[in-house]
């Protein structure tokens, strides 16, 4: 056991995307790795997808009653006063239950009601802030919080500057820099071509209806500027049906198609592109970042804040990304990633740019963060 460093008890809250979920499993791993001994805690939303990835990934949750306001006039509108006031309630029975040393928020329902109550017990708190423009609940817990670890610069205008460090965001530990031999494998894996230039689609777990447009759209004209290029295309499970009657209908133009569902090896799939075309989520920004790829980013209109693009044009600026709106990408999104992809000097710009931004060991970097809020260390975890 690693002496430099005590064991902490340490909840986790937050949840409700992959997003949210592989950072935190990051940041709990790495709380492990420094010290096995240390006792975790999440807490999620019940109903949530935090409720499944978490245990899978051998750590205990409890699940709130906590909801978001809906946007459209709805029935669930009129429950959430209740099931906030009963998720307070319930946290605060956590935090006398589990007796933390540190309270960890990583974004979505769980956290505000988990960190309020850990604030009011004199619980040390961390914010771990992942986009680029902070959201209201984190603007307000931010005011007590003892620390507010950040992926983007300029978060001084949401948060105290004297408690702001800036760590980047925790990816999967398999997200690395490319190399010649990882996109070797990564095309033969999912049955490219070594010599062609190739273009992975992302539009996450659930899928992208504008993504899934976009590509049919391009089928449909024929694939103008495709020539010598192979599309590995993640539609989605909500539009897998769909795409699979396309494909049928297509028949020969999907020829130079790959599409799935689902990614079971985004390494490979980061390997073997040369261009990708993603929304910009936080997550997704941090990973394409390591993994160091020419990226094309299509951010989603439908999040608060619009935090997507505040996410991507913190990369446009710097020349490391490429930016297409989503109301224009049917029109012209395919056509630009071909552009692109056959612009050799253009990508290998973009890849040392966007190379350039990533933080490899943000995980690490929290937990530092964390042992020092705690008091329990010197400040070094190794």
């Amino acid at each position: 056991m690693n002496t430099c460093n005590k064991a902490l008890r340490v909840i986790i809250s937050g949840g409700g995307t992959g997003g949210h979920i592989f950072p935190a499993i990051s940041i709990a791993d790495k709380l492990k790795e420094v010290n096995p001994d240390t006792e975790i805690l999440f807490v999620g939303a019940e109903g949530r997808m935090e409720m499944e990835k978490v245990p899978a990934a051998g750590y205990r949750i409890i699940g709130l009653p906590v909801a978001g306001l809906q946007r459209r006039l709805s029935a669930s509108n009129l429950k959430l006063p209740f099931k906030i006031i009963r998720s307070l309630r319930l946290a605060g029975r956590i935090i006398r239950d589990f007796r933390p040393d540190v309270a960890v928020g990583v974004g979505g329902y769980a956290s505000a009601p988990l960190l309020w109550s850990a604030s009011r017990h004199g619980v040390p708190t961390l914010i771990q802030e992942q986009n680029g423009f902070a959201g209201l609940a984190n603007k307000i817990l931010g005011k007590k919080a003892s620390r507010i670890c950040v992926a983007y610069e300029g978060m001084e205008r949401f948060f105290p500057e004297d408690r702001i460090v800036l760590t980047g965001n925790p990816i999967r530990k398999e997200i690395v820099p490319v190399t010649p031999q990882m996109r070797e494998e990564g095309s033969a894996f999912y049955g490219l071509g070594p010599d062609t230039r190739h273009i992975f689609i992302v539009g996450g777990s659930l899928g992208s209806r504008t993504l899934n447009t976009s590509v049919m759209k391009w089928i449909e004209n024929g694939c103008p500027g495709g020539e010598g290029t192979e599309v590995l295309w993640q539609c989605g499970r909500y539009y897998l049906a769909e795409v699979e009657k396309f494909a049928q209908e297509a028949g020969d133009r999907m020829k130079h198609i790959r599409y799935s569902d689902f990614i079971k090896r985004m390494d490979l799939a980061y390997a073997a592109a040369d261009v990708v075309v993603s929304r910009s989520g936080a997550s997704s920004v941090s990973e394409l970042c390591a993994a160091g790829k020419a990226v094309i980013f299509v951010p989603s209109p439908n999040v608060t804040e619009d935090h997507q693009t505040h996410n991507a044009m913190a990369l446009v600026k710097k020349d490391a990304a490429l930016l297409v709106k989503d109301a224009e990408a049917p029109e012209r999104l395919m056509e630009e990633a071909c552009r692109l992809v056959n612009d050799v000097q253009a990508c290998g710009r973009m890849e040392k740019n966007i190379s350039g931004m990533a933080r490899r060991d943000a995980a690490g970097e929290i937990v530092k963060q964390i042992y020092s809020i705690a008091g329990k260390d010197n400040g070094k975890v190794h």
